[in-house]
């Protein structure tokens, strides 16, 4: 057996080290899953060890090496109205030839571990407890197929190479799919163990209470898709009720509680013991790094938006716009005054602005809640060789996932919010007024008010559920997918909404040698990181919702006699 296992180690290593070319060789041998069914489905390690292969792609924390494309900060994060870069990112304009994300693989994979579960000598709880775990990537990883594509053929066991009837089958309709991925978590937070004791610290592995965390991240997303994308009423009050159900469970039987310090749970060396992380990827020196605390603090980086920053409540619990404590934002001093403490961990007490500093940001506003200054000028503290651990799933997701169910359901009520959003705004160091519900409106100090800049087509209560969101998980990479499923892409029009495309306020006197341009070319105003009318990111195609599908696959299915739709519009 350990022969074996270090030929699948060799093999991998190889692969990687050698690239495409060497790789190529061993295409022409028999596949991974072949070379191991004969003597490897032998004992519930060998299984953990098989689940584990699953971890880095859909627990990615924050990559490794000097890979910034994690699941948030640099991922897809000028594709959004938080960030203001010098060259926002496109919607996709062009079907790709290949690619594109259209692949079975990690079906295929979880299919195998399913079905092999069967042919190891173990109880029937560990059993249940595997194929569980087995069912839960594959739900996650339908579940990210069908948000980039849509319909998606469904496949619950693993397809021989000669089934061409299977191979080649029409997409399944979405809600199918969507059903079959609840069933799947459904399973899974059943059968899945509370605690594995045979694999040390909970915080590094699939338990119930990640199954169930995760299951409210995906059926919030998929609620709010039927609801406002399809239009689907049934559909999006069932999967609604699924992520209310899944984030409660989690809330009340997990035994989680709010971490004290916000910023700790972002750039800490060790997240083991903290009492909001369900699940975190564990980094440490010499074995897996990474490079975010090095780019947020030595960098050039993409800076926050001005429409981001005034998203952030004053400290009396009102939209800056409305509340007396907002002192504007002719100074970054002015800026933080009076603001929700969750401003201050996020971004920096100062500007920074290219041709003054090396680390400038394009909006002149910077990142902090990732940076660990304890280290930034230590050898792991820079570079790829970063170790601060990541956070993959916490409790303040959960509670906000909640709150968001409920209120898209009309069924919030105080006790909601009270168990939910008013847990984050009492973080120990946040202590933010409660948010009340008052008549369905949203109320502070028992006083309702409406924001004037609140999208009118959105009601008043699920605005400041949605604003909750977007601070608490700002930068985290929920962003981009939250302006999708809320049919919102319009946000993403640089013309349209010129906030996303504006910085901070300075006086160019006071920065001699600054080379920003600001608004209307004049000596003081907001800064516009994008000025070029060639590079604003116009919103006019709805149909970038969906991805397109891969041009050569659309071909093979063709010349199977099937017609492989393509995705509307493309």
């Amino acid at each position: 057996m350990k022969t074996l296992k270090y030929l699948i180690i060799i093999i991998a290593v190889t692969t990687t080290i050698f690239g495409c070319k060497k790789a190529d060789k061993f295409l022409d041998r028999p596949p991974l899953d072949a070379l191991i069914d004969g003597n490897y489905w032998t004992s519930e390690g060998n299984v953990r060890t098989f689940a584990y292969g699953f971890y880095t792609t859909y627990f990615p924390g924050y990559a490794s090496g000097f890979d910034l494309t994690w699941g948030g900060y640099f991922s897809g994060e000028t594709l959004n109205d938080d960030f203001a870069p010098t060259t926002p990112t496109v919607l996709t304009r062009q079907v790709p030839q290949t690619g594109g994300g259209w692949s079975f693989t990690n079906i295929r994979k979880a299919n195998i571990l399913i079905d092999r579960i069967n042919r190891v000598p173990m109880s029937t709880e560990a059993k249940n407890h595997w194929r569980g775990v087995g069912r839960f990537f594959r739900a996650m990883e339908y579940a990210s197929k069908v948000k980039a594509f849509g319909d998606y053929p469904f496949y619950n066991k693993e397809i021989n190479d000669d089934d061409k009837a299977a191979l080649y089958k029409p997409r399944d309709p979405r809600t199918l799919v969507m059903d079959s991925v609840l069933a799947d978590f459904q399973y899974a937070a059943a059968n899945v163990r509370v605690v594995d004791a045979a694999t040390g610290p909970q915080k590094l592995i699939v338990n119930r209470d990640v199954v169930l965390a995760f299951m409210s991240r995906v059926f919030l997303y998929e609620g709010t898709w039927q609801k406002y994308q399809e239009n689907n009423t049934a559909k999006a009050t069932q999967y609604l009720e699924a992520a209310k159900f899944a984030a409660n469970e989690v809330m009340t039987k997990g035994g989680y509680t709010l971490a004290a310090d916000y910023r700790k749970l972002f750039n800490s060396l060790d997240l083991s013991t903290n009492s909001e992380i369900i699940l975190y990827r564990r980094y440490q020196t010499g074995l897996l790094t990474h490079s975010l605390n090095s780019y947020v603090n030595k960098e050039p980086q993409t800076g926050v938006s001005k429409n981001a920053v005034e998203a952030y409540l004053a400290s009396d619990g009102l939209p800056i716009s409305i509340s007396p404590l907002y002192q504007g934002d002719k100074t970054i001093n002015n800026v933080m005054a009076n603001r929700d403490p969750r401003l201050r961990a996020t971004i920096t007490n100062d500007i920074r602005l290219p041709g003054k500093v090396g680390n400038y940001s394009t909006s002149g506003y910077s990142t902090l809640k990732f940076l660990n200054e304890d280290i930034k000028d230590l050898t792991n503290g820079n570079s790829s060789l970063n170790d601060t651990q990541a956070p993959v799933i916490r409790l303040g997701e959960v509670l906000i996932n909640y709150a968001e169910a409920c209120a898209e359901l009309g069924t919030l009520t105080q006790t909601d919010l009270d168990n939910s959003v008013n847990k984050l705004r009492k973080r120990a160091n946040i202590n933010m007024p409660n948010l009340q519900v008052v008549g369905g409106l949203p109320a502070v100090n028992n006083v309702v008010y409406n924001d004037p800049k609140r999208d009118p087509s959105v009601p008043a209560m699920i605005w400041e559920i949605r604003r909750e969101r977007r601070v608490e998980l700002m930068m985290e990479g929920f962003r981009n997918s939250d302006l999708r499923r809320w049919k919102k892409y319009e946000y993403l029009d640089t013309q349209a909404n010129p906030d996303i495309n504006l910085g901070a306020w300075i006086n160019k006197a006071d920065y001699p040698g600054t080379t920003v341009t600001i608004q209307n070319n004049a000596t003081q105003g907001y800064i516009i990181p994008a000025p070029r009318a060639e590079t604003q990111r116009i919103f006019n195609d709805p149909r970038v919702y969906l991805s397109p599908l891969p041009i050569d696959q659309i071909k093979l299915y063709k010349d199977q006699g099937v017609d492989l739709k393509q995705n509307p519009g493309w």
